[in-house]
C-alpha cells in the first residue's frame, strides 16, 4: 500500500470501481492542459475526501490543486503528506478554529484574512468535521457533545473563502444534534448565496462494499444542486468477496497492514465454532454472559462476515471480535487493516506505511471517508459546470 515511489498507471478506470481499488500504483494524472481544480480540505484526517476529489478531477481531465488541508491530529496529517507530497507545505496540523475564528456575519479576523490571501480563488471546500459526538455509538454525550459545534466552522470558512462549492460529510445522526448544526449551517450557507442540498447517502450504491450511510451537505454558490438526483444510481451490489479476493493468504506477510488482531483463546474457540457449524451469527450459548443472560440486539457482534454480501459499517473496532462482524468470511481470523482499507474503498496505492501503531492505523482507516462518492460528486459538479 505504498505510494513512496509515486509510480503511475496510465489506464483510466471507472470512478472508484474495483479495478481502481486494486491498483498498486497511483494512476497517471491528466496532462494539465485544463485549469486545475482548487480545493481546501478541513478536518482532512488522512485524506479520504481529497483522494475522492483527486480521482473525480482526474476523470474530468483536470488536476487537483490542494490549497490548504487541516487536521489537528499529527499522525493522519503525516499519512496525508505521504500521499500528497507535492503539496506538503499546504498541509497543516492545526486546530481549524485557529484558522477560521470569526463568528457568523462578522468582518474577517486577522487570521482569516491571512488564510484567505494564502488560498486565493477557490473552487471546492470539503470537510468531514469530527463525527464522534453525533455517533449512535456514543452513549455519553451524543447530541450535545461540544465537538458538534465544529460543524459550524465550515460555513464560516465558506463565508471567508467564498468557494464555488461546499461539501460537508458526517454521520446521519448529525441531523439530530441538539445544537441544530445542520439547520444552522444550511441557513448560514443559504444567506451567503448558496443553493443547499442535504441527505443521507448509502455508499454501497457507489461501489463501496459495506452498508455505510453518511450525511452530506452540498452547497453550490448561486445555483441549486440536487443531491437526491445524484443518488438515483443503480445499486452496484458490490460484495465483500470482490474486494477481499487475493488477500486471503496475506495475513502477517507485510507489517501492520497485514496483521490481524490476536484473539483470546475463548475467541479462537468461537471462531472455530462458527466455521465448524457453517454459521455467520454466533449463538447466545457461545457468547459472554452479558449477551447470554439477557435479551440483546447485538446479532453481528462475534459474527463472521459474508463473502457474497456487503460488510456492515466498518468501525475502529474491527480488531475486536466483540465489537462487530469482523471475522474473515473464509479464514479463521479477524480481518487485517489492508482488508479493512479495501472495505472502505481505499485503493492499494494509498500509503499508510508511516503509521506506527496498530490502534492508530485501525482508527484512521475506519474514520476515513470512502472516496467513491466524492469522486462521483466532483465529476458530476464538473460536468454540470458548477466547478
Amino acid at each position: 500500500m505504498s505510494a513512496k515511489s509515486r509510480k503511475t498507471n496510465s489506464q483510466t478506470q471507472p470512478i472508484g470501481g474495483l479495478d481502481w481499488v486494486l491498483m498498486p500504483n497511483w494512476p497517471s494524472p491528466p496532462d494539465g492542459r485544463r485549469r486545475p481544480l482548487s480545493v481546501v480540505d478541513l478536518f482532512c484526517s488522512c485524506g479520504g475526501m481529497t483522494l475522492g476529489a483527486w480521482e473525480g478531477a482526474r476523470q474530468s481531465g483536470r488536476r487537483l490543486d490542494v490549497r490548504l488541508a487541516v487536521d489537528l491530529m499529527p499522525e493522519p496529517i503525516k499519512v496525508y503528506r505521504d500521499n500528497f507530497a507535492d503539496v506538503a507545505q499546504k498541509i497543516k496540523a492545526v486546530d481549524v478554529t485557529e484558522i477560521f475564528d470569526g463568528d457568523r456575519g462578522e468582518k474577517k479576523t486577522g487570521k482569516e484574512i491571512y488564510w484567505k490571501n494564502q488560498v486565493g480563488t477557490l473552487d471546492l471546500l470539503i470537510a468531514g468535521p469530527p463525527c464522534q459526538g453525533h455517533s449512535d455509538l456514543n452513549n455519553s454525550t451524543r447530541r450535545r457533545d461540544p465537538r458538534n459545534a465544529l460543524y459550524l466552522r465550515v460555513p464560516r470558512a465558506a463565508e471567508v473563502l467564498r468557494p464555488k462549492v461546499v461539501v460537508i460529510e458526517n454521520v446521519p445522526a448529525v441531523q439530530h444534534d441538539e445544537g441544530e448544526a445542520v439547520r444552522l449551517a444550511d441557513e448560514w450557507l443559504s444567506d451567503e448565496g448558496y443553493g443547499v442540498s442535504t441527505g443521507v447517502v448509502e455508499l454501497s450504491r457507489f461501489g463501496v462494499p459495506q452498508n455505510r450511510k453518511r450525511h452530506f451537505m452540498v452547497a453550490v454558490r448561486g445555483k441549486k444542486f440536487d443531491l437526491a438526483k445524484l443518488c438515483q444510481v443503480s445499486d452496484s451490489a458490490s460484495t465483500l468477496g470482490m474486494f477481499l479476493a487475493g488477500l486471503e493468504e496475506s495475513a502477517n506477510a507485510n507489517g501492520l497492514m497485514s496483521t490481524p488482531a490476536r484473539m483470546t483463546q475463548r475467541n479462537v474457540d468461537r471462531v472455530e465454532y462458527l466455521f465448524e457449524n457453517n454459521l455467520h451469527d454466533l449463538p447466545n450459548s457461545q457468547r459472554p454472559p452479558c449477551h447470554r443472560d439477557k435479551k440483546h440486539a447485538y446479532v453481528s457482534m462475534y459474527g463472521r462476515m459474508f463473502w457474497d454480501k456487503p460488510a456492515q459499517t466498518l468501525t475502529s473496532g474491527f480488531g475486536s471480535m466483540g465489537q462487530g462482524r469482523y471475522v474473515h468470511p473464509t479464514k479463521r481470523r479477524l480481518i487485517t487493516p489492508h482488508e479493512a482499507a479495501r472495505i472502505q474503498g481505499i485503493p492499494d496505492f494509498f500509503d499508510f506505511s508511516s503509521v506506527s501503531t496498530i490502534s492508530a492505523l485501525r482508527e484512521m482507516i475506519a474514520n476515513a471517508v470512502p472516496p467513491q462518492f466524492m469522486a462521483m460528486l466532483v465529476q458530476t459538479l464538473v460536468t454540470d459546470k458548477h466547478l
